[in-house]
């Protein structure tokens, strides 16, 4: 899997994800996460949500993303949580991922 993937938006935007290693910390900052499967030929988003704080992303949401075959965790820092629920919205429309993911306020 590449360290880096991008996904897009039912706008044709693209938003850039960096992977998040197995036993990797996080700042806690908020921002998006998203698990995906990982295919021979690239991947499928299993879950797309933006949170306000990261650092928790693993213990409070990988249960249920392996459940649903998730190989990898992606995460990208966002600032402004305006931003942030726009761009997962528009992740979500695109992909109708399996796991609807929500902000977790």
């Amino acid at each position: 899997m590449r360290e880096i993937i991008e996904l897009r938006g039912a706008s044709g935007a693209t938003y850039r994800f960096r992977l998040w290693p197995q036993g990797g910390s996080h700042p806690t900052a908020g921002g998006h996460y998203a698990f995906v499967r990982e295919k021979p030929a690239g991947f499928d988003v299993v879950s797309v949500a933006s949170v306000e704080d990261l650092s928790v992303t693993r213990t409070q949401h990988e249960a249920a993303a392996v459940e649903q075959g998730a190989t990898h965790l992606f995460t990208r820092l966002n600032v402004s949580w305006a931003s942030r629920e726009t761009e997962v919205q528009d992740m979500k429309a695109h992909y109708q991922p399996e796991l609807a993911g929500g902000r977790d306020r």
